[in-house]
């Protein structure tokens, strides 16, 4: 039997949305994930690190992973956030681990000082800011992050906003950013980009997304929307999930041993 739409979008309006935990979709939306393995990895490096920044944790979840996996902990661990609900939900996870949680915002300096870690790691900043990651790496420290590419779920995104200008659209390039991170001093060893697979499965699982990914359709609510989300409910129930693609790449980058800012 199908749950009602109004069913459907109140479960999906009073899901907390702190952090980055996504167990709440489980059975009702899915995301192909990067051939990569972003966390393992991430875990590796801190294996072979001495003093570790993780830029806009979230929740800590993803900083909290490769902690328990790394085969030896680094001797120091800083986290950034900017959102005061993430900032306490992380600082909660984490400082059984260790990890001072900073709560800095996002487009603000970092409270760090020059050259101070070996390796600055990050899942999906809202934007790198590079020539701050360059300052507070060591000579030969890592920035090793996976971010958001051009155009992620704009399946999604455009059912709700319509079409996007090409300027909206290519925001996020990986080779744009690689240029970037080269004008901020940094050598990109490595960047691989891929595009990934999703289904919504249900309209509850769209709602709850759009309040949790907030940049997606800015200021969305379910009442300044509803004429969309009803078309989209009745599209899945129809024609079965949403299929969306999210775009995502990997960025290891090396600051010169002689680099100058």
């Amino acid at each position: 039997m199908h749950r009602t739409f109004e069913d459907l979008v109140a479960e999906g309006a009073s899901v907390p949305t702190e952090g980055w935990d996504f167990s709440w979709f489980q059975g009702r939306a899915t995301e192909a994930r990067p051939s990569w393995g972003y966390a393992t990895s991430m875990a590796a490096r801190m294996g072979r690190a001495s003093a570790v920044l993780d830029i806009q944790t979230g929740g800590g979840e993803v900083l909290d992973f490769a902690l328990a996996q790394a085969p030896k902990r680094p001797l120091l661990a800083v986290a950034t956030e900017g959102w005061p609900p993430n900032a306490a939900k992380a600082t909660a996870l984490l400082r059984p681990r260790g990890v001072a949680v900073v709560a800095v915002s996002e487009d603000a300096p970092l409270p760090f000082a020059d050259g101070a870690f070996d390796l600055v790691v990050s899942r999906h900043p809202v934007r790198p800011h590079w020539d701050e990651i360059a300052r507070v790496l060591q000579p030969s420290g890592t920035y090793f992050a996976q971010h958001v590419g051009p155009a992620s779920v704009f399946e999604l995104v455009e059912h709700f906003l319509g079409p996007q200008p090409d300027g909206v659209r290519g925001g996020r390039h990986p080779e744009r950013e690689r240029a970037d991170a080269e004008a901020a001093g940094l050598d990109v060893v490595d960047l691989r980009a891929e595009r990934l697979r999703m289904e919504f499965h249900d309209i509850g699982a769209v709602v709850h997304f759009l309040r949790k990914v907030v940049w997606m359709v800015p200021g969305f609510t379910v009442e300044a929307y509803e004429p969309q989300l009803r078309a989209l409910h009745r599209r899945i129930q129809d024609e079965g999930p949403f299929v969306a693609h999210s775009t995502r790449h990997l960025f290891d980058a090396r600051k010169p041993e002689n680099h100058r800012l």
